[in-house]
């Protein structure tokens, strides 16, 4: 008894002495403002270390809404860092929920808190292997394009002589590769491709070298999907992909609950099945040319993905495969696609041992036949089946409706510390939906306000007289209603909508009114729109998902942000679908519990990209009457930081020229 008082008081000391070292730290003279000559002490910031410092010395779970210009990056490393201890082995994870902010913690916000703190200990960042350069790849495909394409040729040349000095394989370091170029996927590996210990480049691989890199850290910063891909690796029983730790932190945290409901399920691409017959037609034309017959039947596995694919009669889009499969015609491309693999899979028997790539294709294909069976079975409840379809290529995929199970038992089995942080992680002031999704309810909550002055930087718009989303003719209506605000804006606007075809629509109709730059998502990489849109100083940016989060555009090169409508996902789209059925079964609202509390928080990240530090001033504009017609607007508006109100556009014109 006496051994625990005396571990307990140890405990309650070492807390005590964290948090003095916590304020000091953040004061005005401390450690930070030393290495920052700008830097202002923030309340809000000091409770949020504090909380993650006893979060981490108790080995807690911590939920923190930080909302925009808490600080909460460094409110969360400067702990981690300041509570390792190098002795104890325990590592540090820091997972993000993107590439972009994964960078800037790696070779920014970390490198300047080592300093402030004295850290001593091993830091790397790793990625996804769809960020690493395949060396075996790159020359495959060298050899498959040679004197056929000269501009590819050259290309990778580029990169050929880049993989000669790269030290990480990075392909982030090649300036002028965009980060969704085609080229992309042919000289990087994925899980059915690689190879792992008898790829010829394996003693050279820049994917092996990154995690045993991230195994010898004491911290790595990873992304969320990483994550998630380490458990599946995990739950194989081959291996892992990060270190086990002592502590995990989650930023952009509210990405969490659909990412891992895409881990925990499974799916089965077009693209999976096409890939699969090049394999073995490369094996065909370069190891086994009396093996005609194989070829034959890899290319039957081509063409027959390709008719599935046209068997689905739309141009792109996703919906309920479970309702899709029961068709006739589906039934019987599903035949057809058994049929071929059963035939594919004894042709290649007969030559098993010939050759490694060949052998490795086998496993791939039998686990693909396996795996479209499972995917056809329909009729397992607690599950999503839908598909999705591009232009090209399907996935089938299944779905669970609830991971909080899951990622519970993931968090117990660690004797870790769970801190989850972001922005946008409330709704009504509430953290239920978020907890709930991913089993936290018995985290501690903490919930702090922004320190920005939003009653003087800002104003908010409710235009009157604009037509209800889905009126004909409502993308003309906004050019024409909002082209007079973007001119007294100097451009220096986003306009983020919540579909691809308004998006389009208002890109062509402001190109037509406007004399400022129209960038539109899409015709660049969003990095490179990013930059332009900086350097422009006058530009408008129109855009869809991916800009509505983790952009962070300070000053007033941008001063107006507009959204189109309450960013409700659509009633069709399976996985939301399917909760949304699952909560009506379990005699819960389906709007009020599963599609509401969503639109809430992705609206709060929409309206965070307009006010990004204390001088920022601006205009936020939401062109949905519903905000103020419907009674759920209220669960919208009261999510909103304190900004002034109006219906006016004239008040927001006359607010912009106010702004230098």
């Amino acid at each position: 008894m006496l051994s625990i008082q005396v571990e307990y008081r140890s405990s309650a000391f070492f807390i005590v002495e964290s948090l003095t070292l916590i304020s000091s730290f953040f004061s005005a003279s401390g450690a930070l403002s030393k290495q920052l000559p700008f830097f202002i002490s923030r309340d809000a910031q000091i409770e949020m270390a504090d909380a993650v410092t006893q979060a981490i010395t108790k080995k807690q779970n911590l939920v923190v809404e930080a909302e925009t210009g808490t600080g909460k990056t460094f409110a969360y490393l400067a702990p981690a860092l300041l509570t390792f201890d190098k002795a104890s082995s325990e590592k540090i994870i820091i997972s993000t929920g993107s590439k972009a902010l994964q960078e800037q913690l790696f070779l920014k916000d970390l490198p300047l808190l080592m300093a402030a703190t004295n850290f001593t200990g091993s830091v790397t960042v790793l990625k996804g292997r769809s960020n690493y350069l395949c060396n075996e790849r790159l020359a495959r495909f060298m050899l498959e394009t040679k004197q056929r394409e000269k501009a590819l040729q050259i290309e990778l040349i580029k990169i050929k002589n880049w993989s000669l000095t790269s030290k990480t394989g990075d392909l982030a370091e090649i300036k002028d590769l965009a980060e969704d170029a085609l080229i992309i996927p042919s000289i990087t590996s994925n899980n059915d491709n690689c190879l792992g210990r008898e790829c010829p480049s394996f003693d050279d691989c820049f994917i092996v070298k990154a995690r045993k890199k991230a195994m010898d850290s004491d911290l790595v910063v990873i992304n969320h999907h990483l994550f998630f891909a380490d458990l599946a690796v995990k739950e194989t029983g081959f291996g892992e992909l990060i270190p086990e730790a002592g502590v995990y932190i989650f930023d952009e945290a509210h990405q969490l609950p659909d990412i891992a409901s895409l881990y925990f399920g499974e799916s089965l691409s077009s693209r999976q099945l096409i890939e699969l017959a090049k394999e073995i037609e490369f094996v065909y034309r370069t190891e086994l040319r009396e093996a005609k017959q194989m070829s034959k039947a890899a290319d039957q596995l081509r063409l027959s993905a390709l008719d599935f694919r046209m068997a689905f009669a739309i141009d792109k889009g996703t919906g309920s495969w479970r309702d899709k499969s029961k068709e006739r015609v589906m039934q019987l491309h599903v035949d057809r696609i058994l049929q071929v693999m059963d035939f594919l899979k004894e042709v290649i028997l007969e030559r098993l041992g010939k050759s490694d790539v060949l052998d490795h294709c086998f496993e791939r294909l039998t686990q693909f036949t396996l795996l479209f069976k499972k995917l056809n079975s329909v009729n397992e409840s607690g599950f999503s089946y839908w598909f999705e379809c591009t232009k090209q290529h399907f996935s089938l995929n299944i779905t669970p409706l609830s991971v909080a199970q899951r990622f519970q038992a993931e968090c117990e089995k660690k004797q870790a510390s769970w801190i989850f942080t972001s922005a946008t992680l409330s709704v009504k002031g509430k953290f239920d939906h978020f907890t709930e999704l991913l089993g936290l309810q018995e985290s501690q909550c903490l919930q702090l306000a922004s320190p920005f002055d939003y009653a003087k930087q800002s104003l908010f718009v409710v235009p009157r007289l604009l037509p209800e989303p889905g009126t004909p003719g409502l993308a003309d209506k906004l050019v024409e209603q909002l082209a007079p605000v973007i001119r007294a804006s100097k451009g220096r606007c986003f306009f983020l909508c919540t579909s691809h075809a308004m998006m389009n629509q208002l890109a062509a109709g402001f190109r037509q009114t406007l004399t400022f730059p129209v960038l539109l998502q899409g015709e660049k990489s969003k990095q490179a729109l990013l930059d332009e849109f900086i350097n422009h100083g006058n530009a408008l940016l129109v855009a869809t998902s991916s800009f509505w989060e983790g952009v962070d555009v300070r000053g007033q090169v941008l001063s107006c942000v507009i959204i189109d409508k309450i960013p409700f996902t659509s009633p069709e789209e399976p996985l939301l679908k399917a909760r949304m059925e699952d909560a009506q079964l379990k005699g819960k609202d389906p709007f009020a519990e599963v599609q509401l509390p969503q639109a809430v928080i992705t609206f709060k990240q929409g309206v965070g990209r307009l006010i990004r530090a204390e001088k920022d001033k601006g205009v936020l504009i939401v062109c949905d009457t519903r905000l103020v017609t419907r009674k759920y607007g209220n669960l919208f508006l009261n999510s909103l930081p304190c900004m002034p109100r109006t219906r006016s556009l004239d008040n927001a014109i006359d607010f912009l020229k106010t702004i230098d």
